[in-house]
């Protein structure tokens, strides 16, 4: 059987998680392949709303297995957290969630040096990080200087690992930062800890998947974050410290490109970003305020009310470029109900020259071309058929296909499950 890849096709925040709970229905494995507790995906069953941020979201479906890959950077605290909250509405989170053995663990002085970092940056600078260590695992890993899950299960190993670690990172934390050493003693104790309670649920997730793919099991890619942020395809240095693009589900999770089917990418109707970075659509002042009151437009992790624009073609094709997505899946079209006119940005000019590409550099300096569609001023929510929107809707939602070339498979009217609408 394939493996399909659910990708974010703007700056995150595009809606992926409903459309991955609406998938796991038909799917019996979950990969989370990068990112960390940074991300936050929000899926409504029956009017009640569950918050993920490291535990895949289809560990709501009593089917599915959910795997954290060797791309993630696992936060203890936060994971223990997310765990006891979900099986306090009754999921069985640790039975059915494996953690990769090559994943690597963010410790809390990851936290500590973020947070050190990002304030004492000059406005101009500044990332607009979540202060939640993710940067800093990642850093770490690439330095080779790191604690994978794989570490926690053999104690004697684990210590003369983080000995040497510490040495070098009390040295960073006392002479750079002006912070306190960390114990040694503690740090080893609060890792055996977290083993003695998740030991079991580490294991060679290559392996398994694999495995399960050849017996014929269903596997459902989920990132975090979207295109715009990738390391290497996104807003740079506005980006945050991971691909989430497809190649990093392939490098996050260990599943071979030839298991790879269908990319399916996730837009918003209009866009949004959190944090600093170029944003050629944004809405600003008294209009934007009026989007994201509408949106509901504050983040699901930290709470920070997003920047809101208007639909931004040359980055979705950018994304459909990048990620090889061949069907997109248009949410939250029933909040520019409001709208008599909807505004799109349907190309760049740069220096006096229009730009057929979403550019690598300059993206600030870009001046939007917009064309104007008629908005249809119904209230839409919910409605899951196409065939009963109202025309007007209908032909945005065509138009925009046309202008990204790509099918629009799926349309989300409304945050719950039943708000969705099937295109083919």
């Amino acid at each position: 059987m394939p493996a399909n890849l659910v990708v974010g096709a703007q700056w995150g925040d595009e809606g992926k998680a409903k459309v991955i709970d609406y998938l796991s229905k038909d799917t019996d494995i979950i990969v989370r392949y990068q990112g960390g507790a940074n991300a936050g995906h929000t899926v409504v069953v029956g009017g009640k709303k569950y918050i993920f941020h490291l535990v895949p979201s289809g560990i709501i479906y009593d089917n599915t297995t959910c795997v954290i890959g060797n791309g993630v950077v696992l936060d203890p605290e936060y994971f223990l957290k997310e765990c006891a909250d979900l099986e306090a509405h009754g999921f069985k989170v640790k039975e059915k969630v494996l953690i990769s053995d090559s994943c690597h663990i963010l410790l809390p002085y990851h936290r500590l040096i973020d947070e050190a970092r990002e304030a004492g940056s000059s406005p101009e600078r500044k990332i607009g990080t979540t202060k939640k260590g993710i940067g800093m695992c990642y850093a770490d890993k690439m330095l080779r200087n790191g604690v994978r899950a794989g570490d926690l299960l053999d104690k004697e190993n684990l210590k003369r690992k983080l000995t040497h670690i510490l040495e070098v990172k009390n040295q960073e934390l006392v002479k750079y930062y002006d912070l306190e050493p960390v114990n040694i003693t503690e740090m080893y104790d609060f890792l055996l800890d977290f083993a003695d309670k998740m030991g079991k649920n580490i294991v060679n997730t290559v392996y398994y998947l694999d495995s399960e793919l050849q017996k014929g099991k269903r596997v459902l890619l989920e990132g975090a974050q979207g295109t715009g942020l990738d390391i290497d395809f996104g807003t740079y240095p506005y980006v945050t410290s991971s691909n989430p693009t497809t190649g990093g589900a392939l490098a996050g999770s260990g599943v071979s490109f030839r298991y790879l089917k269908d990319v399916i990418g996730i837009t918003k109707a209009y866009a949004t970003r959190v944090g600093e970075g170029p944003f050629p659509s944004e809405i600003l002042g008294e209009a934007g305020d009026i989007l994201r009151k509408l949106g509901g437009e504050y983040g699901s992790t930290t709470g920070r009310p997003r920047r809101c624009g208007w639909f931004d073609v040359q980055m979705i094709k950018h994304a459909v470029t990048v990620n090889g997505i061949n069907s997109l899946v248009l949410t939250k079209i029933d909040v520019l109900s409001h709208y008599d006119s909807i505004p799109v940005v349907v190309g760049y000019e740069y220096k006096g020259k229009k730009l057929h590409f979403f550019p690598s550099q300059g993206l600030e300096d870009v001046k939007p071309l917009f064309a104007e569609y008629k908005g249809w001023k119904d209230d839409i929510s919910g409605i899951n058929s196409f065939s009963k929107l109202p025309t007007l809707c209908q032909s945005y939602i065509k138009s925009l296909q046309d202008l990204v070339n790509t099918k629009i498979g799926i349309v989300s009217t409304g945050p719950d499950r039943e708000h969705t609408i099937i295109m083919d």
